[in-house]
């Protein structure tokens, strides 16, 4: 009997929000017997974990630096929870500026930037980083390199907010200028006729043809930071803007340019993508939680991912999630599907 008691009173969990988070993030951890005795312990792998906020109930753990296994532990007393799985990112670069999505190629090695402050000179300005997570410089001579896309033909195409240019880059690094005039050039994205699109983040999405034919194709407040652009499965182009708001929106533009608001309500939404099921990923934050934030086609919303300064992010063929943020790039494998347009 009295075992019976011992093991009716282990803390249990009964749900962990949100699925995934990066160091930093914050975990809500929700349940009973937390803390029947003193305040609850957590640890995340090996790592203990600090506990901002400890309740009988309710927990609300950050991820620490270096944890990469994602079993969740509740110790109360000498009392341990059964554990508990958590995608939890795992650091593959550092030392970087990136302000927006990463890219992936076909192969699955990831691109991003380091972006720099408006028109400063830095050594290398897009990185490559290889499915061995080994880090190499891919091009040197770019002036705050910004928003990054990929076209059929594994073309790597760069956006730079300094000079307004779209720089187009070979497999091997030959770089060439595929259109000028692009204003504050910011977020850049393909639709499946292989139009490119520009965010000018002043004000303007501009549409280049194949043969760089320029359009004017919708107008937009500006933005205080830049425009973050993809398309989704609806063929529809997804539009994000940060301003001073809290409230800011998601846009959905029309194959005639028609802006509309698909969703209100995040703090500071940046980079963007879309799973294969139809939902949009965006890095912002929601009812002040900082993170990802996954938006489902009848336009419910919850937090994905926790984590601080988060970017951008893009799908990897493993179905990994590539995360940039302010200064590094995460792994979470979160195992669902990417959209691919081509």
């Amino acid at each position: 009997m009295p075992l019976r008691k011992s093991s009716e009173s282990k803390p249990q969990i009964a749900q962990i929000t949100p699925p995934a988070a990066i160091a930093g993030g914050e975990l809500q951890i929700r349940g009973k017997g937390f803390a029947k005795s003193e305040r609850p312990r957590v640890t995340i792998g090996e790592i203990g974990a600090p506990v901002i906020i400890g309740s009988d109930s309710f927990v609300i753990a950050r991820v620490p630096e270096g944890a990469t296994a994602g079993d969740v532990v509740i110790e109360s007393g000498n009392l341990s929870s059964e554990s508990w799985a958590c995608d939890i990112g795992v650091l593959i670069a550092e030392s970087l500026h990136p302000v927006a999505n990463p890219a992936v190629d076909s192969f699955g090695n990831i691109y991003t930037t380091f972006s720099g402050s408006r028109g400063q000179k830095v050594p290398v300005a897009v990185y490559k980083i290889d499915l061995n997570f080994n880090m190499k410089p891919f091009i040197n001579e770019m002036m705050n390199a910004t928003g990054l896309a990929f076209d059929p033909e594994g073309m790597l195409y760069i956006s730079s907010r300094h000079d307004g240019m779209v720089y187009q880059v070979t497999p091997n690094g030959n770089m060439s200028v595929f259109v000028e005039g692009m204003g504050v050039a910011t977020g850049i994205a393909f639709d499946r006729e292989q139009n490119l699109y520009v965010g000018d983040r002043s004000g303007t999405i501009f549409k280049i043809s194949p043969n760089r034919q320029i359009f004017v194709f919708a107008t937009l407040e500006p933005s205080i930071a830049a425009y973050h652009l993809a398309f989704g499965p609806d063929g529809f182009l997804y539009v994000t803007g940060p301003t001073t708001s809290s409230f800011d929106s998601v846009y959905r533009v029309s194959h005639d340019g028609e802006v509309a608001v698909f969703y209100r309500g995040l703090g500071r939404p940046q980079g963007m993508t879309f799973d294969d099921e139809g939902r949009l990923y965006v890095a912002a934050s929601i009812s002040g939680r900082k993170g990802i934030i996954r938006i489902y086609p009848d336009r419910r919303a919850d937090l994905f991912v926790s984590g601080p300064g988060i970017v951008g992010l893009a799908f990897t063929p493993s179905r990994a999630m590539a995360i940039t943020t302010t200064n590094a790039i995460y792994r979470v494998d979160v195992g669902i599907k990417g959209y691919s347009l081509f």
